[in-house]
């Protein structure tokens, strides 16, 4: 289907070697834990780089510094570097951990971008660490040139961390050996209220061992404790080679906080000593932002601005509408009201969505959220932590909110739309169709579910017949929370024709294997 053959090309392989050579101070050894940032020499990017957001025309570029440092990025169309162009960023300082991100605009559409990081000393611009490398394509111009992306969800979850004896975070090492346009991570990026043990004997008697660091052995709490959970995943070599050559486009949902939170929660949970949520979240929500490039979320002057929620064009045939099914939802509850206007996205977010939906003219509308819709995905012995509910009868709670939207798409004429998500901890297709639903006045779709990518495997959930799903394939493990040495981990994969405009649907197993693939037709309102 698509336009490329999978794996890197001789240009990325060298920068894959470039970014690795740059960063050989991380090893996977032992039960190893965060190097201690230097006190002398010149700064260094030990942690990798990544770019996020990317467009036809734009991307941010992504570093942290070991010391104060500003950040300068070159770009260039070849590896040589030369007439390339130099984009000054940020000053890097403790205000943000160190980080910083810088904007790239005015980029050739369609094109290989090479791109080095540089930190120089602030007190003496001469005196600079050694370049760290990387690369990514821009979205097209065309249609014809086609797109191919993969994502999942769900890494460094319930005490499955970077284990050492298994080479790491494997199944990023897959993704990037397709060479995928770039990679949609669909929430729970981190585990902030996952602690990591040392080892943990599996049910067969091996020993399964954990790469750990002090932020990772509590809750976290405090705002240097959050950022240590994204550091961690930025230890395993996998995600860093992978990160230097395939783009991102990041969401959120509970982990990144603690789970199943929602706005306004007080904590009955004796491992925090802080019980306002909301507090948690505003630290969380500021170490996302210093971690993660993100187009509309930055961290600046020491505090975090903007919103998750976003729509990322990727060319003409592709919009990428990133929701945000956390920061503005109601308290997690049966889910049984009548009348429920707040639901999972909030007011505002709705109407947002109705109206770039509208405004779309790609030929795929790829709806990435951060939890599925018909999965009843419960919170304790009484309440919903996602939408479905389990009553198989007329939308109630946060179902309201989808069923207008679902009606939105439908009577607006809006083309090309389907779900991704991942967030359940197994990979699953399903078909809704309104012959099949309580709820009628709709459109069919399709909802494709993957992940873990790095974590714990559960048993499959049940199916609320609201909207009439259809789970036409799934993988699943039988018991819960099966370790990644027992279990594959998985991630999906998408690719869109630049000829026939067709988009094909995998869903992967680490391994290599193709569990599934379903082909859907461009120009229709349902399919």
């Amino acid at each position: 289907m698509s336009h490329r053959t999978p794996g890197p090309s001789p240009a990325r392989r060298s920068v894959l070697r470039g970014s690795l050579a740059a960063s050989a101070a991380f090893t996977l050894g032992g039960a190893a834990t965060a190097p201690a940032l230097a006190l002398s020499g010149r700064p260094r990017a030990a942690w990798g780089v990544q770019t996020g957001d990317v467009t036809a025309s734009s991307g941010l570029v992504w570093v942290r510094s070991d010391r104060p440092a500003r950040m300068i990025v070159e770009t260039s169309a070849s590896e040589s570097f030369r007439r390339g162009r130099r984009h000054y960023g940020p000053l890097l300082g403790p205000g943000s951990d160190f980080t910083g991100t810088t904007a790239l605009r005015g980029l050739p559409a369609g094109e290989q971008i090479h791109y080095r990081v540089t930190l120089a000393d602030p007190d003496d611009p001469r005196r600079t660490g050694e370049p760290v490398v990387g690369t990514f394509r821009t979205a097209p111009a065309r249609r014809r040139d086609g797109v191919r992306f993969v994502w999942s969800g769900d890494i460094a979850g319930q005490g499955w961390g970077i284990n050492p004896d298994i080479g790491g975070f494997r199944a990023y090492e897959e993704m990037r050996r397709l060479d995928p346009d770039f990679f949609l991570c669909s929430g729970d990026t981190i585990y902030a209220d996952g602690p990591l043990q040392p080892s943990v004997t599996l049910p067969d008697g091996r020993i399964w061992r954990n790469v750990t660091t002090p932020e990772k052995s509590k809750v976290a709490e405090t705002l240097d404790e959050y950022r240590g959970n994204f550091r961690y995943n930025l230890l395993d070599h996998n995600v860093r080679a992978f990160n230097a050559q395939v783009p991102s486009i990041v969401q959120w949902d509970d982990h990144e906080v603690r789970n199943n939170w929602y706005p306004g929660q007080i904590l009955d949970d004796p491992r925090y000593t802080e019980k306002d949520v909301d507090v948690l979240a505003a630290r969380a929500t500021r170490a996302f932002g210093e971690y993660f490039p993100v187009s509309t979320l930055h961290a600046r002057g020491g505090g975090a601005e903007g919103r998750m929620h976003r729509v990322v064009r990727y060319g003409p045939l592709l919009d990428v509408f990133v929701l945000d099914m956390r920061s503005y939802r109601n308290a997690n509850s049966p889910g049984r009201q009548a009348d429920d206007t707040t639901g999972i996205l909030g007011e505002g977010q709705l109407a947002w969505l109705k109206r770039e939906l509208s405004r779309s003219r790609a030929v795929w509308k790829v709806l990435a959220a951060d939890m599925p819709l018909g999965l009843v995905v419960p919170d304790g012995a009484a309440n919903i932590e996602a939408i479905a509910q389990g009553d198989p009868g007329v939308p109630l709670g946060r179902e309201l909110q989808i069923a207008e939207l679902l009606r939105f798409v439908k009577h607006r004429g809006i083309t090309g739309t389907l779900w991704l998500t991942a967030d359940v901890h197994y990979t699953s297709a399903q078909h809704y169709a309104p012959e099949r639903a309580a709820f009628q006045d709709f459109a069919p779709f399709w909802e494709f579910v993957s992940g873990p990518l790095a974590a714990g495997g559960f048993p499959a959930n049940k199916l609320d017949a609201t909207f009439g799903p259809e789970r036409v394939f799934v993988r699943a493990p039988e018991r819960a929370n099966v370790s990644p040495m027992e279990s594959p981990q998985y991630f999906g994969e998408v690719d869109i024709d630049g000829g026939s405009g067709e988009l094909t649907v995998r869903l992967r197993a680490e391994g290599g294997t193709v569990l599934f693939s379903k082909v859907l037709q461009p120009g229709r309102v349902g399919q």
